[in-house]
């Protein structure tokens, strides 16, 4: 059995991160699946899916971090063609990826008791940001 579903956020963009995981497990509790897989998959090339222990200080964290790998007064190329002021944005998405795979078990994602599931916005700008909840399971 194949079930998708969606929803909305609103970010605030410059790293902003939210945290998804009620909305993943409504997914998969919609979904009647018991046991399978979840795929959590965020549209657009400045967002990024991944997994963290969500509380303020590793937010924090995760945006000094960033803008060592990617800072964003930094030459993109990006940026000259377009005339734009996100290729930091873009770089740091695609170093975490867009999409984070969930085993379920009994019905549950299998994720550690501090780890949840985080969207990051990268970009400049606020933006409204669909993500898609593929699952997959009997």
């Amino acid at each position: 059995m194949v079930h998708s579903s969606r929803f909305t956020v609103s970010t605030r963009g410059n790293d902003d991160m939210l945290d998804i995981t009620g909305q993943v497990e409504q997914a998969i509790l919609e979904s009647g699946v018991l046991n399978g897989i979840a795929t959590v998959f965020v549209v657009g090339s400045t967002a990024a899916v991944t997994t963290i222990e969500y509380e303020p200080g590793l937010a924090q964290d995760m945006a000094r971090v960033m803008e060592r790998i990617a800072p964003r007064d930094d030459f993109y190329a990006h940026e000259a063609r377009w005339k734009d002021d996100n290729g930091h944005s873009h770089i740091r998405a695609s170093l975490l990826g867009p999409s984070l795979t969930v085993p379920i078990v009994n019905g549950q994602m299998v994720i550690g008791t501090w780890q949840q599931i985080v969207l990051v916005d990268f970009d400049t700008r606020p933006r409204q940001r669909t993500v898609h909840v593929q699952i997959l399971g009997e």
